[in-house]
C-alpha cells in the first residue's frame, strides 16, 4: 500500500512541474481610480494579469497610489496558488500629464535584483535623454526557474508623435545598461507606438534597434496589438538581446493576447479595459530546478503522510 500512494505522489509531482515563464506588457489605458472600483474591468484584468509571471503595465495616471494598491490585494486574492509583488516607477511626464510604469510579479518564482529609473541629464552639451516624454524604468530579475537566469526588463511608453526617435534612443539606452550591469540578456517591451501612421519605411532605415540584427522583433510588424476592428496597428512590442535570452524563447510563443476573443466580450465590453491587447512571451523553464523541487515538496509530504521523522537536510 505505501508502495502505490509513494508512486502516485511522486507522478503527482512530476506532472506539477511548472512550464515555461510567461511575460507581459499591456498598456492599461488609463488605469487610475475609476477602473479601479469598476467590478467588471478589475474582473477581466485580473484574468489577464494572472496568466503573466511577469507583466509591465503602461499607463498607469494614479496620482494617490491607491489603484495600484487595490490591484495588487485583489490580484493576490483571485490566484491564491501564487504570490505577487509590485514594482512602479515615479511618476513621469513633461508637463502636468503623468503616467507610471508598474512590473507585477509573482514573488515565488522571481527575485528583483536591481532597478534603474533612466534619468534626464546633459551629455555632451546635449539633453539626448530629453528624446523621451517618459524615460525607460528598467528592472533586473533572477528567475532561478528558467534556463536564462537573469535577463534585464526595459520598459518603455513612446510618445506617437515622437515615436521613432525614442524607439532609436532606446539603443543608448540599452547600450548603457550593458556597460552599468554587464549583461547581454535584455528584453525591450512596452508600448512602442511601433506601428502604423507613427513609423515610415524610410525612418525604419535609421532606428538602430532595427539595423542591428542582434536586436531581435519577437512582434512582427504585421501583427495587430489593437482591440478596435478598424484598426490593424503593430504598437506593442517585445524586443531582445542576447544569445542565452534568445535561445530560451519558447517558439511561437511571442503574439498579442486577444482578450476580447479568449473572454467572449464585445469590442465595447473589451475597450472599457484597454484599447490594447497585451503583448506575451515565454521562457523556457529549468526542468532540473524545478523537478528537483518539487520532489523535495514530495518528500516533506510523504513524511508526513506515513509519520516519518523530517528529513535532515
Amino acid at each position: 500500500m505505501r508502495t502505490i500512494v509513494l508512486l502516485f505522489v511522486v507522478g503527482l509531482c512530476v506532472l506539477n512541474v511548472a512550464s515555461s515563464l510567461k511575460i507581459c506588457a499591456f498598456n492599461v489605458q488609463s488605469f487610475g481610480e475609476s477602473k479601479a472600483s469598476n467590478k467588471k474591468v478589475m474582473g477581466i484584468l485580473l484574468k489577464i494579469l494572472s496568466r503573466c509571471d511577469l507583466c509591465l503595465i503602461q499607463e498607469v495616471r494614479d496620482a494617490k497610489g491607491e489603484a495600484i494598491q487595490t490591484l495588487m490585494k485583489e490580484l493576490n486574492r483571485f490566484d491564491k496558488s501564487n504570490s505577487y509583488s509590485h514594482l512602479e516607477s515615479k511618476r513621469l511626464g513633461r508637463k502636468t500629464y503623468k503616467e507610471q510604469y508598474v512590473y507585477i510579479y509573482r514573488n515565488n518564482v522571481l527575485k528583483v535584483k536591481e532597478h534603474y529609473q533612466y534619468p534626464k541629464q546633459e551629455a555632451d552639451g546635449i539633453n539626448d535623454t530629453d528624446v523621451f516624454s517618459r524615460e525607460p524604468f528598467i528592472v533586473r530579475f533572477h528567475s532561478p526557474t528558467t534556463l536564462v537566469k537573469d535577463f534585464v526588463l526595459i520598459g518603455q511608453h513612446t510618445c506617437p508623435r515622437n515615436a521613432m526617435k525614442e524607439i532609436d534612443q532606446l539603443y543608448t539606452v540599452f547600450k548603457g545598461i550593458h556597460k552599468m550591469w554587464k549583461t547581454d540578456n535584455v528584453m525591450i517591451l512596452g508600448d512602442l507606438n511601433a506601428g502604423c501612421s507613427y513609423v515610415t519605411i524610410k525612418g525604419w532605415r535609421a532606428v538602430r534597434l532595427r539595423s542591428d540584427p542582434n536586436f531581435h522583433w519577437l512582434i512582427g510588424d504585421k501583427q495587430d496589438t489593437t482591440v478596435r476592428e478598424k484598426t490593424h496597428c503593430a504598437y506593442d512590442r517585445i524586443i531582445v538581446h542576447g544569445r542565452e535570452i534568445n535561445s530560451c524563447i519558447v517558439p511561437g510563443s511571442a503574439q498579442p493576447f486577444n482578450f476580447k476573443e479568449t473572454f467572449h466580450l464585445t469590442e465595447e465590453e473589451a475597450l472599457e479595459v484597454s484599447d490594447h491587447f497585451p503583448v506575451e512571451v515565454d521562457l523556457k523553464p529549468n526542468h532540473r530546478y524545478l523537478l528537483r523541487n518539487e520532489l523535495r515538496n514530495c518528500v516533506q509530504l510523504l513524511e508526513f503522510f506515513f509519520f516519518l521523522k523530517p528529513h535532515q537536510s
